[in-house]
């Protein structure tokens, strides 16, 4: 890892997934990320590095992970049966995503969960998740439409590491009809909106280990990342 002092920007992996992919005159599958993420990441003083859901779980490599936004968490992952409305689940990046948190946790590595990737390390922990926001809130505010950013007003508690980079409350852009259900052992609520959905997590005892319901990188929000890749960039 970067150690201080050093000119090296931090490597920062972001998990990607496979879809059928379309650009210019080709057809074909490829594993794509939206750029907001590489760029915030790079804008951070971070080297953004995309990382394909192909079982790969090494992070030796890393010196901070980002667990990227995308489709449902197989709640079979949590003891669960699937939601009518739980759609679009991806084994390939489930498995891989899980491994490289698992990884990442037992090297002391710096991360991010993002959207799906805070969920991801809810149930890595032993969390659950509540499969349809809209069940609980019986509201869609947090997904107006599928494939657009709704704001979500969050407040964050006092004395959490979200807090400190962000201050205290902030409008947020959430795509998301999934949230955090029971809590995985060591993680505690940092954030949450206004109607009492889980926006935020941190694992206590971490440096740097928190997840987000919202999506910074869409924001161009670089306080987190820089956050990130500072304790990346410690060498820890």
């Amino acid at each position: 890892m970067a150690s201080n002092g050093s000119d090296r920007r931090p490597v920062i992996g972001i998990t990607t997934y496979i879809e059928r992919t379309r650009y210019g005159a080709w057809d074909l599958d490829a594993a794509v990320l939206p750029r907001t993420y590489i760029d915030t990441v790079a804008a951070a003083g971070g080297n953004p590095v995309l990382l394909p859901p192909l079982g790969f779980c090494d992070v030796s490599f890393l010196d901070g992970l980002v667990i990227a936004g995308g489709a449902d968490v197989d709640p079979a992952r949590y003891g669960a049966q699937a939601h009518p409305e739980t759609l679009g689940l991806r084994t390939d990046r489930d498995g891989t995503e899980f491994a490289l948190v698992e990884n990442a946790l037992a090297a002391h590595l710096p991360l991010i969960g993002v959207c799906r990737g805070m969920q991801v390390l809810n149930v890595a922990l032993g969390g659950t998740l509540t499969q349809h926001v809209p069940d609980v809130t019986g509201s869609s505010a947090h997904r107006p439409v599928v494939g657009q950013f709704g704001p979500t007003d969050v407040e964050m508690a006092e004395g959490s590491a979200i807090n400190e980079i962000l201050g205290g409350a902030a409008t947020v852009s959430c795509s998301h009809h999934q949230a955090v259900d029971r809590l995985g052992d060591g993680l505690a609520v940092t954030a949450r909106s206004v109607d009492g959905v889980v926006e935020a997590v941190e694992l206590a005892g971490a440096d740097f280990v928190l997840g987000v319901q919202w999506h910074p990188e869409q924001d161009a929000e670089v306080r987190l990342f820089k956050a990130l890749v500072a304790r990346a960039g410690n060498g820890k």
